[in-house]
C-alpha cells in the first residue's frame, strides 16, 4: 500500500477542494445562466402569445392570417407561428418543422425538438387556445443554444484554470506546509541529539505553527531548566551529602569505639542530629519534585485570607518564641483563587522558616496577603541582612547557598521548593528589598 507524506495529502487535499468547489460554482453558475434564460424566453414567447390573441379578438382569423403572412421574412427559419384546426390542419404557419406538431398539441409552454428533419434542432413555444383554434407561437432555440454552449465553454474554462490555480496553490501550501514542520523536525532531532539549546523559529505570524512554536520552545525551555536542575542537583546531592555522610560515619565509628556509656550516648545524640539533616534535604527534595509534577486538578477553590490567617496563627508563638515581633496583615475581601492548601502552605512556612533563620533577633516578621493587577502576592517581610540584588537568582537555585549562609544548617533547597510551587499556579516568587531585609514574595494570578 502506497504510504504518502503529509505535505502530499495536504496537496491532493487543496486539488480536491479545489475541484469540487470549482464543479459547484460551474453547476451552480450554469443553473442560474440556464434557468433565466429558459424564463426570458417563456415571457418573450407569452408576449408574443398575447399580441396574437389580441389581433384575433380585433379582426378575427382573417386578421391573425395576415399578421402571421406578414411575419415571413426570407431566410429566416427561427420564427414558428402557426394556427391549428381543430381536425389538425395548418391554417396558417410559418416557421420550419412545423410537421412535427402533433394533431392538436397540448397547451402551455414547451421546448422539444420538431420534426424528423428539426430532430436535432428545438424550440420553445406556446399553445393557447383561441375559440376552436389552437395558436401556437416561438421560436427555434439555435442561437439560444449557441449562447449557451458559449456559456458552458466559458465555464468550463473557468473551472479548468480554477483547478490550475488550485493545484498550484496546493503545491505552495505543501511546501509552506512542509517547509515549517521539516524545521520543527529539525529541531526535534537536534533535542534528540542532545543539544537542549535548539528552538524553533517563531515566524510572529499568529498561526497554528506558531503557537506549536510557542509551546514547543516552552517544553523545551523547562526540559533544559529540568535537565540543568538535574546536573545541579546531582552535583549538589553529592557535594551536599559528602560532609554529612562523611560525619556520619566518622560519629558512628566513634560511638562504636567509645566505651563510656555517656560519651557513646552523646556521639550516638550527634549521630541523629547528622541523620535528620540527610532527612530534611532528601524530603524537600521529594517535596520539589512532588510540586513539579502535581496536577492542576488537584487545585481547588478556597479563599486566600483564610489560609493566611490559618499560616498567622501556626507561626505567631513560634516567631515570638524566637524573640521577634510576628505581624499580619490581611485585606478585608479577596476573591476567592484556586489553589493547593498543602504545597502553597509549606512555600510560605518556609518563606517563615528563611525569616527565623536569618533575621536578625530582636527584629520583626510580617506576612502579608495583596491584591493588586489580577494577581494576589503572598509576601513574608523580615528585618534581616537580606539578599543582594546580584546574589538573588542564585539564591533561587537547587542548592543554592550563599556565602553568609554556609555556617548555618541546610541545603538551599528552600527556595527552590517555593519556586516549584509558584510555577505549579502559574505565578512567580519575587524576591525584593525590605530596607532593611528581605521581602519574598509569591505572585500568582487570580
Amino acid at each position: 500500500m502506497i504510504r504518502l507524506s503529509v505535505t502530499a495529502r495536504i496537496a491532493l487535499l487543496s486539488i480536491a477542494l479545489a475541484l469540487v468547489s470549482n464543479l459547484v460554482l460551474v453547476a451552480f453558475v450554469w443553473k442560474i445562466v440556464r434557468d433565466d434564460a429558459i424564463d426570458e424566453l417563456r415571457r418573450d414567447t407569452i408576449e408574443q402569445s398575447e399580441a396574437l390573441v389580441a389581433v384575433y379578438r380585433t379582426g378575427g382569423l382573417p386578421a391573425l392570417g395576415r399578421t402571421i403572412r406578414e411575419a415571413r421574412t426570407p431566410g429566416d427559419e427561427s420564427r414558428i407561428v402557426a394556427v391549428i384546426a381543430p381536425d389538425g390542419r395548418l391554417i396558417e404557419a410559418v416557421g420550419p418543422g412545423l410537421d412535427g406538431f402533433a394533431r392538436w398539441p397540448r397547451l402551455g409552454f414547451h421546448m422539444r425538438a420538431l420534426g424528423a428533419r428539426w430532430s436535432d434542432r428545438e424550440a420553445g413555444y406556446a399553445v393557447r387556445q383561441i375559440d376552436s383554434y389552437r395558436l401556437v407561437s416561438g421560436r427555434m432555440l439555435d442561437d439560444w443554444q449557441e449562447e449557451q454552449r458559449g456559456i458552458e465553454r466559458a465555464l468550463v474554462t473557468a473551472m479548468l484554470l480554477s483547478l490550475a490555480l488550485g493545484i498550484g496553490g496546493g503545491l505552495v501550501v505543501a511546501r509552506y506546509v512542509g517547509r515549517r514542520l521539516n524545521r520543527v523536525a529539525d529541531v526535534i532531532e537536534g533535542v534528540a541529539a542532545g543539544d537542549l539549546s535548539r528552538r524553533v523559529v517563531n515566524a510572529e505570524s499568529g498561526d497554528a505553527f506558531d503557537r506549536l512554536a510557542t509551546r514547543l520552545n516552552a517544553m523545551l525551555d523547562k526540559t533544559e531548566r529540568l535537565m540543568s536542575e538535574l546536573r545541579i542537583v546531582t552535583d549538589g546531592l553529592a557535594h551536599d551529602l559528602r560532609s554529612p555522610l562523611a560525619r556520619l560515619r566518622t560519629k558512628a565509628e566513634a560511638a562504636v569505639l567509645q566505651a563510656d556509656p555517656a560519651q557513646r550516648e552523646a556521639a550516638m545524640s550527634g549521630l541523629l542530629i547528622e541523620t535528620d539533616l540527610v532527612m530534611r534535604m532528601l524530603s524537600t527534595m521529594i517535596e520539589i519534585t512532588r510540586a513539579e509534577s502535581v496536577s492542576r486538578d488537584r487545585l481547588a477553590p478556597m479563599d486566600p485570607i483564610a489560609l493566611m490567617g490559618e499560616i498567622a496563627e501556626l507561626y505567631a508563638p513560634v516567631v515570638e518564641d524566637a524573640g521577634m515581633r510576628f505581624e499580619t496583615v490581611l485585606p478585608r475581601v479577596a476573591p476567592p483563587m484556586v489553589l493547593h492548601r498543602e504545597l502553597l502552605t509549606q512555600a510560605i512556612a518556609n518563606l517563615v522558616d528563611n525569616a527565623l533563620r536569618h533575621a536578625a533577633a530582636g527584629g520583626a516578621i510580617t506576612i502579608r496577603l495583596r491584591i493588586e493587577r489580577g494577581a494576589a502576592r503572598f509576601q513574608v517581610e523580615d528585618r534581616g541582612p537580606g539578599i543582594a540584588q546580584s546574589d538573588r537568582a542564585q539564591a533561587l537555585r537547587r542548592f543554592g547557598r550563599l556565602d553568609s549562609a554556609r555556617s548555618l544548617p541546610g541545603a538551599g533547597l528552600g527556595m527552590a521548593l517555593v519556586e516549584a510551587v509558584a510555577r505549579l499556579h502559574r505565578g512567580r516568587i519575587d524576591l525584593g528589598d525590605n530596607a532593611p531585609g528581605l521581602c519574598a514574595a509569591i505572585v500568582l494570578p487570580i
